[in-house]
């Protein structure tokens, strides 16, 4: 029997309808689908010490180098001195190294002693580069432990332009124990951590870098 026009569009349809099912119920079962993970970020430091006085040289920040298991968006667990996990559906806003490099340059802000200071990107006219390496940041699990223990190391050099020439380098180290272990707490406590260290970093810089002669027209 032929089958009308209305008839084959009906089938038309029909088919399309069953096809896109299909494709709906198989996308269901796809990997990466599911919840976004939480999204957590660090706030800078604020609050410095009275006494620093104003400075009339220009400073850029550069990036944290950071070896391939902190270099990541991820929020780093130790639990063992020789393994790094990360703890699950969480995640930093950016990765670890770029998201230290912009509390740097807050909270050299923040001090209202300094207003030349910037990323490389911005194009500033650096007197002085502040170049560091993440040496640790991570939350630490370790043995008998019964909350994590959060570790912040970050290794600092000054380094005078246009020469290249480092005039000071610093460890800077804080950790802290976490009142709790749910990744709330745990995020808390980074950021009171990572603020000891900003404070620290901060300060030192501030306070170790020679005067530089005002340029002339400036």
């Amino acid at each position: 029997m032929r089958r009308t026009p209305t008839q084959r569009g009906i089938d038309r349809r029909s088919l399309f309808l069953s096809l896109t099912g299909l494709a709906l119920s198989g996308c269901a079962n796809l990997p990466g689908l599911g919840p976004a993970p939480n999204v957590y970020e660090l706030a800078p430091k604020t609050t410095f010490n009275l006494d620093l006085k104003p400075v009339t040289w220009q400073l850029e920040v550069d990036e944290p180098l950071a070896d391939g298991g902190l270099d990541t968006n991820r929020i780093a667990l130790k639990t063992t001195p020789f393994e790094l996990k990360y703890f699950a559906d969480s995640r930093w806003i950016e990765r670890a190294p770029k998201m230290v490099q912009t509390l740097l340059v807050e909270s050299f802000e923040n001090t209202g002693r300094i207003v030349g200071v910037g990323r490389q990107s911005v194009g500033l006219r650096a007197d002085y580069t502040l170049k560091s390496e993440l040496r640790q940041f991570q939350a630490e699990f370790i043995k008998d432990s019964k909350l994590p223990t959060i570790r912040v190391r970050l290794n600092v050099k000054l380094v005078k332009e246009p020469r290249d020439e480092i005039i000071a380098f610093q460890n800077f180290e804080y950790t802290l124990v976490s009142e709790h272990d749910d990744i709330q707490t745990v995020v808390a406590t980074f950021n009171e951590t990572i603020n000891k260290v900003l404070r620290q970093v901060v300060e030192w810089t501030l306070t170790t870098a020679p005067p530089i002669a005002v340029r002339p027209g400036g």
